[in-house]
């Protein structure tokens, strides 16, 4: 299947005195997925809906391919949805969930079987199990797959995905993680994908869009966006970072130091460009790491470290230590206050 690139132009949504969208501009590249990336009420979900066309936004464009596809209406874009609530019909059979679409497309039993059983498959339905079961029969997973199921069935050009594992365990949410990316790779759909939560779209998405009060912030890769965190916003929200005042650590009024956890080195800092002495005000362990937060004149360092056999260097750490913690000045970056 042929990727859809998609462009967002000026995209602008207001609704009553709330700007939703605040002149939004996103190129997403065509059979890959880009996750928009946000805390509750930035404006994710209603971007995901002025692609497919069910919002109709105030100002700017929507195109496909080039295509101008701000004034198509939902059901000739070519769009596969779902939704957060997954929308599932309760009074149907899976069969009959996912048959929907294409019932409503008038399309021949026959083709509507062969479509079914075989999307059913490549999602890990059985369907001479799951095929009559009703949706309060299954999983949280299940159900998950279901809706799925029902949105690729339509062989859509994009896919929409609007926080479909919200609800669910970690564990399925992380096979289910896997699962719909290994879909995707084999598919080439283009998919979009929204979420608040960071590691969903680390794991997931080949590029980021993250929105904050309604403006697009950063966008690029993952790794892209975590190693250079263009503003504060980005680098408080993506990832887990320290973000020092650079004067209270001696490097002037130049903003805000910004240090990821793991890149704080913590006694052994005979490499670091910056040392600093403090106490441990707290050690919580996170299996393979340990994350211990340090005091320093008032201020908290956190540090994030390993745990393995190799390095047994914070298996000794105990609250209430004296300690030395520091950085190599390339493993940092510095923001202006208004960045």
């Amino acid at each position: 299947m042929e990727g859809v690139d998609i462009r967002l132009e000026g995209i602008w949504k207001i609704y009553g005195r709330v700007q939703a969208l605040k002149d939004v501009n996103i190129e997403m590249v065509g059979g890959c997925i880009t996750s928009i990336l946000g805390p509750s009420g930035c404006g994710k979900t209603t971007l995901l809906k002025i692609i497919a066309g069910l919002i109709e936004l105030d100002k700017g464009r929507v195109c496909f391919n080039g295509e101008d596809y701000t004034h198509v209406p939902p059901e000739k874009r070519g769009v596969g949805i779902v939704f957060q609530d997954l929308a599932l019909f309760p009074h149907m059979n899976v069969y009959d969930n996912i048959a929907f679409g294409l019932r409503a497309r008038r399309m021949h039993e026959t083709e509507i079987k062969d479509r079914i059983y075989r999307i059913m498959a490549m999602l890990g339905l059985d369907p001479r199990e799951y095929i009559n079961r009703r949706i309060n029969e299954l999983s949280g997973g299940q159900q998950q797959r279901v809706a799925l199921a029902r949105a690729l069935v339509l062989e859509p050009r994009v896919l929409l995905l609007d926080e479909p594992l919200a609800h669910l365990d970690y564990k399925v949410k992380q096979k289910l993680l896997m699962e719909l990316r290994g879909l995707q790779r084999r598919l080439g759909i283009t998919t979009v994908y929204v979420t608040h939560d960071q590691y969903e779209a680390m794991s997931l998405s080949d590029y980021i869009a993250i929105l904050n009060d309604g403006k697009l912030i950063q966008y690029g890769s993952p790794r892209d966006i975590y190693e250079n965190p263009e503003n504060l916003a980005t680098a408080f929200f993506f990832g887990d970072a320290n973000i020092i005042d650079s004067q209270a650590i001696g490097l002037g009024n130049n903003g805000y130091l910004i240090v990821r956890f793991e890149d704080v080195l913590i006694n052994s800092i005979h490499e670091a460009d910056i040392r600093l002495e403090g106490v441990i005000d707290d050690i919580i362990f996170q299996g393979p790491l340990i994350r211990v937060d340090v005091k320093i004149n008032g201020n908290g360092i956190v540090v994030r470290a390993l745990t393995t056999r190799k390095d047994q260097t914070a298996k000794h750490l105990r609250i209430g230590d004296k300690v030395a913690v520091g950085w190599k000045l390339s493993d940092a970056k510095i923001l202006r206050g208004g960045d």
